[in-house]
Formats: structure tokens, sequence, C-alpha cells
């Protein structure tokens, strides 16, 4: 049994905007990509190492890039790697001990790829929403950022 059919809130369009989000944050801010995520159809969080809260404009600007790739209607695709060759691209911390040699990638057109068990669209255009930030906090090195579709 996969996760979608352990969790009724879980939605394959918000865990695809979250890698966009990651793949987002990563580029503007260099802070790699979420160490803690709790995803669900209505709202969803992403936790960063970040040492301040984001400012307006930041948050305006990642909306805009987020949903900028979105619009772009990329496709969402798995491929599979050996562990020493997703050893040279990813970081392997956070595999569980039982994650075997063969690894699955999820790659968002040319514009994100990371390691993923979970399940996604085909396609960004079957997102059908807009991505909107819905707060953010920071405290003790950890920046909290909500977002949802509508």
């Amino acid at each position: 049994m996969d996760y979608k059919e352990n969790n009724k809130n879980y939605d394959p369009r918000m865990h695809t905007t979250e890698h966009i989000l990651n793949s987002t944050m990563d580029k503007m801010f260099g802070c790699g990509r979420a160490f803690s995520a709790h995803i669900e159809k209505k709202k969803s969080k992403c936790d960063y190492r970040f040492e301040r809260n984001l400012t307006e404009d930041e948050i305006k600007t990642i909306e805009n890039k987020v949903n900028e790739v979105i619009k772009q209607n990329l496709d969402v695709k798995e491929e599979f790697m050996n562990l020493e060759e997703a050893g040279k691209y990813f970081n392997l911390s956070r595999l569980p001990d039982d994650a075997g040699n063969n690894l699955r990638v999820i790659k968002v057109g040319d514009y994100d790829q990371c390691l993923c068990s979970g399940v996604h669209i085909e396609n960004t255009s079957e997102v059908g929403a807009e991505f909107k930030i819905i707060s953010t906090s920071c405290d003790n090195g950890v920046m909290r950022l909500r977002f949802k579709l509508v």
C-alpha cells in the first residue's frame, strides 16, 4: 500500500509543488531543500535552515517563480539510479537503511530533481491552481513556510 492510500489528505499536486518550492528556495537562498515537510490538500508546510524570516518582497518573488514554473507545463518523470551514482548528485544522509541500491529520482522538467518515494502528477499543468504562501516564521535557525494552492 502506498502513501497515498494511507493518507486521505495526501495530494500529488501539492507534493509536486513542494518539489518546485524546494528547488526555488535553494536556487534563491542556497538553503538546500526543506529538512522537514508536512504536505496535505488544504495547506502544507516546509521547514528550512534559515537565520531570518523572509521579507514581503522575497515572498512575492518566491510565489511568482513557483507559479511561473507551474505554468511551463513541465513533465514530471521518474528515473532510477544506483546508490553510488545517486551519491554524486544527492545528499543521501536521510535515506532509510532499507532504501536498497536502486533509487527513484523525480524530475520536474529541467527545474528540479530529487530522490523521492511519493506520488506525483505527470505534468505541472495538473496543479490547476496558484501557489500562495500563507505565512512564514523563523525561530532558532528554522524558517517555516506555509503554503496552499488557491
